[in-house]
């Protein structure tokens, strides 16, 4: 590609100040970074140690065997995923109570608003991928009419970057910018469409090609999925942040679902906006200035991003070979390891996406996620990391391996309690045996890890029903909104717990055995599932759960009723699936202000704008628009980085 020389401020390796003695007065200060952590890893470490003894001591009551080790041995990886849950969580939930900072420390009722002005250029930058086109145009618009609004717009600029293999879909997405331009007038000459031919290396190709062509133009880049929806006023926060913060790399927001109209995507929704948050200022809290990327909604330095995140195709196959799918993750990484902060600023608001719409779409996208997240156990070694990015890698792949985990612990406990009860009137198990061997029932111990077991699971949620009684109430409809919708929240997310076990580690297995898994666009429009669908999609869990439930009630009566609501699950998958897939009981909901949200109790002008963008019909052009202009070409190169850098050991 032809194009004007490279800036000369491009030439170097951009890699971030090493100190910077006069930080603006808005910049993010950050005490006591290494003691946050410490305490974090060391009160997780002590819950989890508590809950493993417990387990042990009761399992050796009765002669620990090979079987129950192996289950202990599982039991100690999830407990300690549920530890590392909890504390965050509890964090999160303390700051937003007394309404500080998770980064700052500060009172959050005393921040000043920064009105600055802005004095950088940044690309707002939208890749699509075979999607509703008229769903991805009224979003662009939107977006693009709500920056207008603030005033700022003057040094922004808006491109989408289709990578639309679709020749159909192509030619519609020509015929909507042409339209848009048509509504924009004058700021059509701050929008660009621009299509790759080629579909090289997904997303990662996609914002590559961008960032070589034109990013050599802007300080900033915020990306958006075809979903995303942000206020200008968001927008606006983002880049004066960035302004204010020379150091940084990456800030990412906290992407609110919104405009759910299915029973399922309104619970999705719903438990997203009322524990989201809380979740987030804890993850703020101790991840500090080594915060994840999340692939969207978030602002990006440029120069650091050509210099740093170029990617590498992986050596050797699937799951750890070839391209690098949860590329978000890595760069996040990359850019720490340069040196540049990278921050969650979980009290922006305006930051909003869609959600798959029913539980097999939703199972879908995990499908991908699960392949993306398990390749960073593959670079989890990566020289010079920040601890933090290898702690997001290893639990980003354990989030969904605990699912595995999960079903093992309950098939192999199944086992043994069935053992155990065939064998229970054995108390010689020796020949030459003097004394018998008496059953030991540690009761009061089995009380205590329940409890213990329950709290770190429920507990999170209890206290997300706290912060929003106390600090959020109008936002959710009313404390009685709050209650009935969380009590619905968590007892339906009991019964399909169990489905997303088995899809999940049905997922890990197939992605450790090398199954190929394909990254399509999603479904995020309302739609019942027939029930032919719902009974494929489900039919072997059920088949699976009925025999196990008889098997165990069988053999094992007592454990049964422990197993009961997995079974449940499973039993009523199909009618689970297909149910809550229902449009119907999804504006039943909303009538009875259940699964009510901030988004919906609150009109934010800027989804009011887009759900009267989406009513608006069309009529196709007369003959086919054009491909659209495109700025010059302003080249830069994107180094990849080299295998080495990524994996220390060769494999």
């Amino acid at each position: 590609m032809s194009g004007t020389p490279m800036q000369s401020n491009m030439n170097q390796e951009f890699r971030a100040p090493a100190d910077l003695t006069q930080l603006p007065a808005d910049a993010i200060s950050i005490p006591g970074k290494s003691l946050r952590r410490y305490v974090y890893v060391i009160l997780s470490v002590l819950t989890a140690i508590s809950g493993v003894y417990i387990m042990f001591d009761i399992l050796r009551a009765n002669d620990l065997t090979t079987l129950e080790a192996v289950i202990l041995l599982l039991f100690g990886i999830s407990f300690t995923w549920l530890a590392l849950a909890f504390w965050s969580g509890l964090f999160g939930f303390i700051l937003q109570m007394l309404r500080i900072d998770p980064l700052t420390l500060k009172s959050t009722k005393n921040l000043l608003t920064d009105t600055s002005p802005i004095t950088c250029r940044t690309a707002v930058v939208m890749p699509v991928y075979n999607e509703d086109t008229h769903r991805v145009i009224a979003g662009f618009e939107a977006t693009l009419r709500s920056l207008e609004q603030t005033g700022e717009l003057a040094q922004f600029d808006f491109f989408l970057l289709s990578d639309t293999t679709n020749l159909t879909i192509a030619q519609a997405e020509r015929d909507a910018w042409q339209q848009l331009q048509g509504r924009l007038g004058e700021l059509g000459k701050q929008a660009f469409y621009r299509r790759r031919e080629k579909n090289i290396a997904r997303k990662v190709g996609n914002i590559a090609e961008f960032c070589q062509r034109w990013g050599a133009n802007y300080e900033h880049m915020i990306v958006l999925d075809a979903d995303s929806i942000m206020t200008g006023e968001c927008l606006v926060k983002m880049v004066r942040a960035m302004q204010a913060n020379p150091r940084t790399g990456l800030i990412q927001t906290i992407p609110i679902p919104v405009r759910q109209t299915t029973f399922f995507g309104r619970f999705v929704q719903f438990a997203a906006v009322l524990y989201s948050p809380m979740l987030a200022t804890g993850l703020a809290f101790w991840q500090t200035d080594a915060a994840n990327y999340w692939g969207h909604n978030a602002i990006i330095r440029m120069r650091a991003f050509i210099d740093h995140c170029g990617l590498p195709t992986l050596p050797g196959k699937a799951p750890f070979g070839g391209d690098i799918l949860s590329h978000d993750f890595v760069e996040a990484a990359m850019l720490r390891r340069a040196g540049w902060d990278v921050f969650l600023l979980s009290d922006l608001e305006g930051s909003y996406e869609e959600v798959p719409c029913n539980i097999i779409d939703y199972a879908t996208r995990d499908r991908r996620w699960v392949q993306g997240n398990i390749q960073h156990l593959g670079i989890v070694d990566t020289k010079d990391l920040h601890p933090i990015s290898r702690m997001h890698f290893l639990l980003g792949a354990i989030a969904y391996i605990t699912s595995l985990i999960w079903l093992l612990m309950l098939v192999l406990s199944t086992a043994d309690a069935v053992v155990r009860a065939i064998n229970s009137n054995v108390y010689f198990t020796e020949v030459y045996q003097l004394y018998p061997n008496w059953p030991i029932a540690k009761t009061e111990l089995i009380v205590a890890l329940i409890l213990l077991t329950t709290t770190l699971l429920m507990g999170p949620k209890f206290l997300g029903v706290v912060v929003a009684l106390v600090h959020r109430r109008k936002q959710f409809g009313g404390a009685k909104a709050i209650i009935n919708g969380a009590f619905i929240e968590t007892i339906f997310a009991v019964l399909i717990a169990p489905i997303m076990m088995v899809y999940h580690a049905y997922f890990v297995i197939s992605v450790l055995l090398g199954f190929k898994v394909n990254w399509d666009s999603q479904d995020r429009e309302g739609r019942l599932l027939p029930w032919g669908e719902c009974i494929a999609r489900t039919s072997k869990m059920t088949i699976a759960a009925l025999v196990w439930g008889a098997m165990t009630y069988t053999y094992a009566p007592i454990f049964f009723w422990w197993l009961t609501p997995v079974i449940t699950g499973l039993i009523l998958a199909s009618a689970l699936v297909r149910y809550s897939s229902s449009l119907d009981w999804g504006r039943s909901t909303r009538e009875h202000k259940i699964f009510l949200s901030p988004s919906e109790a609150i009109a934010d002008p800027v989804l009011v704008h887009l759900d009267e963008l989406l009513a608006i019909e069309h009529p196709p052009l007369a003959t086919p628009a054009p491909i659209p202009e495109l700025p010059a070409d302003n080249w830069t190169d994107m180094p990849h980085r080299e295998i080495d850098d990524y994996v220390s050991v060769k494999r």
